[in-house]
């Protein structure tokens, strides 16, 4: 951009040089008072004796420049210095017909005002020393055209300039406007060459292209009339508006003070270029005043300038009072609250609030165990914080920041116990039977103390429910002296619940992982993340994603809160994980898993537990004394076989709770007071299973003295029948022979192993009538079996009975029970086979047998999973035999004894070792 160089270097400069008024008469006295007023009310300029002046385009055609005679030393002593502003000349600047040009790239140079130019070119900047020694200081100042297609408002000065010194020649001379400025070589400091105005050219040919030189025209403005109304009109306009706009402006009138120090008194011409020179327009529009010679379109021209620089001031002046008013509000506002402040201190009634927050900050961390890039981050927020207003949003926002920060247990870790013989203590207190489960427990421990730390494999519990994967959890943490954490992730839908919100957002919190080491206080607790199997996924992203980065133990060790925003080491927590139904669980977290199978108990087991847990339990929370109540165990034995046949003991909790329940309120109802005196001699309340009914127990067998409570018989009810009894218990009571077509099988489910009947029957008969009708409520899958069962059976049976065409001539109905439960699962294949069979030829199976395996067309039995469930339903429901398939054996052989004990097994590859087992014959049965 052009500058207007008023700084107290340059004043200098011509602080001995004084400039000559042309006559004050007519337009110039007019216009010239306006600006020798600004001119004159600048103290800063001084004026003496000495004059040196000179004029650009005068219109009277007085020489350009010229020295006062008598002054020929002063005259030398400002050419012997590089910076003195005017250097005087012998030939006039009319006579340079042929002169240098230089490219200007950003503005074009008006007569009349001073532009600072880096010239880069050695040869170009020797050329100009040389016309300067040669006192024939002139040269052509010339605007570089943009480039085709390129938009000068969008590009830097950096990159304009190294454009514009890649030219040379005859390419530098086609990218010049025509039109440009005599201008006066002024000073040349280094590369830094100041040029002066002094009247427009016109480029007519190029002379020589090293440097390149041009030969010009000298142009001169058109004749116009001063008296014209419409021009006087013009000029005032551009006056008013000058006039505005510098008494906004401070730099403007630097300029005009500087411009009539130079340039002599001002006449319309010289309005013009004034005008458009230091206004803040696009280049291109002050090119297009400068090759404007009718002075009247050139008024017009920096008129419409002149107008555009007014309204952007008064933009500008509407912008700096609204900041300054927002500004001096809030100053005055600090300045109260501080000696408000002040004024509490020295009373003593308060200390300073940021300073009691930074104090209890610094408190709580631990600096020695903190990390290093954590303790910077809290440095700089707490210097961040003093520096914040109370009352501001973000003050909250650093405050709550530093509180999360400095409350996580940075490096503090609880010691662990190692010792092998104390975890199965434990493990043996909290939990009867699960022999597995506990040997790989304690394996895990082994590892640990070798290791000296318990990382490892997440560990991944699953079974049905109510088998004890969370208390076993709990149980892993006690073992350890770990700190116990447990959070549920079914149904989590929102990756921020895990890994922590934004604090960007309003209400942002951290995830799980940082909330569980802030409350347990450790940085190695171990962590319950329940029901993994039933993540969820929305618009807020994919958890099961995020948790890949909170598990693996090549990942976690620099776990990354979206709030926290700094590394977090979980490497120390060991992940105890629970899950129902294992497929469920996405592939890339499952493999990151160490699944240990709960499958559930069995009748014995669970006659333990409600024994020596459950009803311990239950009769402590019921406030029953225990001389008060006695539960034998063939109530326990009837409550488990016909209540509470599901894999896991929640079910038999609540049934033992209820039973006393109904006796907490009968004793309450007869008076009978929780402690009775010590010498009454009463009777306790006896729950057996041969009626379901409480009996008296006699009052001799009691010793004297003894603490029970008295329950009459007559007013005692039912405690066992309490609740219905389920349909796979009425189903598991099997007539003392199996009906034709009705066979066990055995099938897995999310909750356990269950028995599974299949039932056939025939609805009609005739020739060709043969089909298969199917009920239920069975998948895609186990109607193929049942496909494929049809066709098996139809093919044994015919090689059985080749005259028998049962299957030909009648249509059959094959059912499901449980109609209400979806059914899908390939295992049950060679159990539909045999219950067609069975009817087809009129035999019932065993009646204590049940069997498993998916069956192919060409009758091999293939191998199912869920053995231990399965083994365990079939105890649970009195089976004696079971038939497997043969790939089967390993997983059965791996059974706990207690689980095998009293079963009669077979492994079978064919569907026609099935059928010699399940149809035996008459003489088979009596040996």
């Amino acid at each position: 951009m052009l500058k207007l160089l008023s700084s107290s270097c340059l004043r200098s400069k011509f602080s001995n040089c004084s400039l000559r008024a042309p006559p004050s008469s007519g337009e110039k006295s007019t216009l010239g008072q306006f600006f020798r007023s600004l001119r004159d009310s600048n103290p800063r300029i001084l004026v003496s004796g000495k004059r040196v002046f000179f004029c650009s385009e005068a219109g009277d055609g007085s020489e350009a420049a010229g020295v006062k005679a008598g002054e020929d030393n002063a005259a030398e002593k400002v050419e012997s210095k590089s910076s003195s502003a005017i250097v005087p000349t012998n030939p006039k600047p009319e006579d340079y017909l042929s002169v240098i040009a230089l490219p200007l790239q950003h503005r074009p140079l008006f007569p009349g005002f001073y532009m600072p130019i880096s010239v880069k070119d050695p040869k170009l900047l020797a050329a100009l020393v040389e016309c300067r020694r040669r006192q024939a200081p002139y040269a052509g100042a010339f605007l570089l055209k943009d480039e085709p297609g390129s938009d000068s408002g969008l590009t830097s000065a950096s990159e304009i300039d190294k454009n514009a010194s890649e030219f040379k020649g005859q390419e530098l001379f086609k990218r010049l406007h025509e039109v440009g400025t005599l201008a006066q070589i002024s000073s040349i400091q280094g590369d830094q060459v100041m040029l002066l105005g002094h009247r427009r050219l016109q480029i007519t040919e190029m002379d020589s292209e090293d440097p390149l030189t041009v030969k010009v025209d000298h142009l001169k403005d058109k004749p116009y009339d001063k008296e014209d109304d419409v021009i006087k009109a013009t000029a005032f306009e551009v006056i008013s508006t000058l006039r505005d706009v510098l008494k906004t402006s401070s730099l403007w009138r630097d300029h005009a003070q500087t411009y009539t120090q130079y340039i002599g008194e001002f006449n319309y011409p010289r309005v013009a270029d004034f005008g458009a020179a230091i206004s803040g327009a696009n280049k291109i529009y002050c090119q297009q005043v400068l090759e404007e010679l009718d002075v009247y379109k050139r008024l017009k021209l920096t008129l419409e300038l002149v107008k555009k620089e007014m309204e952007i001031s008064k933009i500008q002046e509407s912008i700096a009072k609204a900041i300054e008013e927002k500004i001096s509000g809030e100053q005055r506002r600090y300045l109260l609250m501080e000696q408000l402040k002040a004024i509490k201190k020295e009373l003593g009634l308060e200390t300073d609030d940021k300073t009691a927050l930074s104090a209890k900050f610094r408190e709580r961390l631990e600096r020695e165990k903190c990390p290093p890039h954590v303790l910077q981050v809290i440095d700089e927020e707490l210097a961040k914080l003093q520096l914040l207003e109370a009352s501001s949003s973000e003050f909250n926002v650093t405050r709550n920041y530093l509180d999360w920060l400095t409350a996580l247990p940075w490096g503090n870790y609880s010691d662990e116990n190692f010792d092998v013989h104390h975890a199965q203590k434990i493990l043996d207190e909290d939990h009867y039977g699960l022999t597995d489960v506990k040997e790989r427990i304690l394996e895990f421990i082994a590892v640990g103390k070798l290791r000296g730390i318990s990382q490892g494999k997440i560990i991944c519990l699953s079974g049905p429910p109510g088998v004890g994967k969370t208390s076993i959890g709990r149980s892993i943490a006690r073992a350890l002296n770990r700190k116990f954490y447990r959070f549920s992730v079914g149904g989590l839908s929102d990756v921020a619940e895990i890994k922590g919100h934004r604090r960007t957002y309003i209400g942002a919190m951290p995830g799980k992982m940082v909330q569980c080491l802030k409350n347990v206080g450790t940085a190695n607790p171990l962590v319950l993340i329940d029901e993994i199997d039933k993540l969820g996924r929305g618009h807020a992203g994919d958890p099961a994603s995020a948790l890949l980065e909170l598990l693996d133990p090549e990942q976690n060790a620099n776990f990354l809160d979206h709030y926290l925003d700094v590394p977090i080491d979980l490497s120390k927590v060991l992940f105890v994980c629970t899950a129902n139904v294992v497929e469920m669980i996405p592939n890339p977290l499952l493999d990151r898993m160490e699944v240990i199978a709960i499958a559930g108990y069995i009748t014995d087991e669970k006659m333990h537990i409600a024994r020596d847990f459950l009803e311990k339990t239950t009769r402590e929370t019921c406030g029953i004394k225990p001389e008060l109540v006695e539960v034998t165990n063939a109530a326990l034995l009837a409550l488990v076989e016909n209540y509470c046949r599901e894999a896991g003991v929640r079910n038999l909790q609540k049934h033992i709770e209820k039973i006393y329940r109904k006796i907490a309120l009968q004793l309450v109802r007869q008076g009978v007071p929780n402690e009775p005196s010590p010498n009454a001699t009463t009777e306790s309340v006896v729950i057996e299973a041969s009626s379901g009914k409480s009996v008296e127990k006699p009052s001799e067998s009691i010793a004297e003295g003894q603490n029970v409570s008295v329950v009459g018989s007559e007013e005692a009810t039912s405690l066992c029948e309490a609740s219905e009894t389920p349909a796979e218990a009425n189903q598991a009571n099997i007539l003392s022979k199996t009906p034709v077509g009705v066979v066990m099988g055995l099938a897995w489910t999310a909750m356990g192993g269950s028995t599974l009947y299949i039932e056939t029957t025939q609805v009609e008969q005739g020739e060709s009538k043969g089909a298969l009708h199917l009920t239920g409520q069975l998948g895609d899958v186990m109607k193929e079996s049942a496909q494929i069962a049809h066709t098996v059976s139809r093919a044994i049976h015919s090689a059985k009975e080749p005259d028998n065409l049962f299957f030909a001539n009648t249509k059959l109905h094959l059912h499901v029970p449980s109609g209400a439960t979806p059914k899908d699962g390939p295992s049950a294949g060679c159990t539909m086979i045999t219950s067609l069979l069975s009817l087809a030829m009129n035999k019932p199976v065993k009646k204590d047998l049940a069997m498993t395996g998916e069956a192919t067309l060409t009758g091999r039995i293939l191998p199912i999973g869920g053995v231990k469930e399965k083994t365990i339903a079939a105890r649970r429901s009195g089976v004696k035999m079971i038939i497997f398939p043969s790939a089967n054996r390993r997983d059965f052989d791996e059974l706990a004894p207690n689980v095998k004990e009293g079963l009669d097994v077979h492994f079978v590859d064919n569907y026609n070792q099935i059928f010699d087992l399940a149809f035996e014959t008459e003489q088979e049965a009596e040996k």
